[in-house]
């Protein structure tokens, strides 16, 4: 029994060692071609950043990529393609993503916001399109013990502004230094201990998330405060879109909620603060909060940048407990 277990055991130990040592190499190969910040004038605090590394997530989502297809691919026959399919075209959409943020971080002028919201709402459609395509036996919302089925074009678009939704809401939460990250790392973990305790059938997903959480270290590592490098919007927006293709295929889109709290909360309140600005006139929205929400917290209370990282990583590790046992 024991040596019927090694070669399992072997292929998640590759897992773990093969994106992390891949996305160091690269980090340290790479890492001088890549552009340098000139500093943010909106941001508290953003003249600090200028100078250092940006579009660090071209190294790390490319080492997922990479890493991802392998493992998909194997082992190598026509069956193994087609069973996977869904998965390819979602690591198109991610690299696609990446690509995206990479373009407007390299730009010496930055893109504007309905230009890289327009390609964000393209690639959210594409996402939601492939997973109602590939999973027309889970597009229900559950709560309380009680399911209800919605109609594909329905599901379908419900989808597309969740996806989104929450690629603008980690892009926005990418101020701080490790902050990004590591709240990632935490939703991750949440939602692939969700599968777990669901007894999800589909593993693959779960595989996937340790290669993204295995590429993540080494970037995490130089982003530590005081950080030499920034992921930027090459890698806010795909690990957005990655979180939500993890949500989606859990078969139940409302746990985005508790999973994802902490970096909705952080980012999605800037963007509705700004839209009721700017399109409803409502000019005393959110007059005393400062967002993102993490600078609210630096400048208004006092807060260091590892006290905002450790509490709403803290924070989001409470509501994800809670979830868990709630679900299981």
């Amino acid at each position: 029994m024991f040596f019927n277990l090694i070669p399992e055991k072997l292929s998640l130990l590759g897992i773990v060692i093969l994106p992390l040592a891949l996305c160091a190499v690269l980090l340290s190969l790479f890492k001088n071609k890549l552009p340098r910040d000139q500093g943010r004038d909106f941001a508290f605090n953003g003249k600090l950043s200028a100078g250092k590394i940006r579009g660090a997530g071209i190294i790390f989502v490319s080492a997922f990529t990479v890493v991802s297809l392998l493992t998909l691919a194997l082992p190598l026959n026509s069956t193994a393609l087609m069973m996977n399919l869904e998965y390819y075209f979602y690591l198109i959409l991610i690299f696609l993503g990446m690509l995206s943020g990479y373009l407007d971080d390299a730009s010496d002028k930055p893109w504007g916001e309905y230009k890289k919201g327009a390609i964000d709402l393209i690639i959210s459609a594409l996402t939601a399109a492939n997973f109602v395509v590939f999973n027309p036996d889970i597009l229900s919302v559950s709560l309380f013990g009680m399911t209800l089925n919605i109609h594909p074009v329905i599901f379908g678009v419900i989808a597309a502004v969740l996806v989104w939704m929450l690629i603008n809401a980690t892009n926005c939460s990418d101020g701080i230094d490790g902050f990004c990250g590591s709240l990632t790392i935490v939703s991750l973990v949440s939602i692939m201990l969700a599968n777990i305790f669901l007894g999800a059938e589909d593993v693959r997903i779960n595989y996937l998330t340790i290669i993204m959480i295995s590429t993540l270290v080494p970037y995490l590592w130089k982003n530590a405060e005081p950080s030499t490098m920034m992921m930027g919007d090459a890698g806010s927006r795909a690990l957005g879109l990655f979180l939500c293709i993890c949500i989606l295929k859990t078969g139940n889109i409302l746990l985005v909620i508790p999973f994802c709290f902490m970096l909705c909360l952080d980012g999605l309140l800037g963007i509705v603060k700004v839209s009721l600005i700017r399109f409803l006139k409502i000019k005393n929205a959110f007059k005393n909060i400062r967002t993102p929400l993490h600078d609210h917290f630096r400048k208004n209370k006092g807060w260091s940048n590892t006290q905002v990282i450790f509490r709403f990583c803290m924070i989001q590790a409470v509501i994800s407990a809670i979830t868990l046992i709630a679900v299981k």
